[in-house]
């Protein structure tokens, strides 16, 4: 199973006709196998890594700490993802907006003024060099020459 999921980590379009010659297993086993994991929860999504750059969305991403009092059913619905943390904050907030100033509307309008929140330390990303193992790099000539 451990196999079968790095796989599928690295490339979900992978047909189980593909998966069963890599992981030498009848297609059916594999196709059985992977229904099981959707269905247990282990397999969330598939999900397409968009370079976002190469398109013409204007769209800004920041990561956002907060330090929290505990509450029960804290919810955020206007975000990527949400990391339970260790170290100097507790909360890591992963935000897409159209603008700067709509994430810091955000954080000042909706996250700033629940109860919860104790502080907030907003960054927001300036360059995405790589992304789950996928370089987003590469074409792009250095124009800043060598000294």
């Amino acid at each position: 199973m451990d196999k079968l999921l790095k796989l599928l980590d690295t490339n979900a379009r992978l047909t189980n006709a593909q998966l069963a010659v890599m992981l030498d297993r009848p297609e059916a086993e594999v196709a059985a196998q992977i229904a099981a994991l959707e269905r247990s929860g282990v397999i969330r999504a598939y999900k397409a890594l968009i370079d976002w750059d190469r398109t013409e969305r204007e769209y800004v991403t920041a990561i956002i700490e907060l330090k929290v009092t505990p509450k029960r059913d804290l919810g955020f619905e206007a975000v990527a993802s949400v990391y339970l943390m260790s170290g100097g904050y507790d909360l890591s907030v992963f935000v897409n907006g159209r603008t700067f100033r709509d994430v810091a509307m955000f954080v000042a309008k909706r996250l700033s003024t629940l109860d919860s929140v104790l502080s907030t330390a907003t960054h927001f990303v300036l360059r995405r060099y790589k992304d789950n193992g996928v370089m987003f790099l590469g074409d792009e000539k250095d124009e800043r020459g060598a000294l």
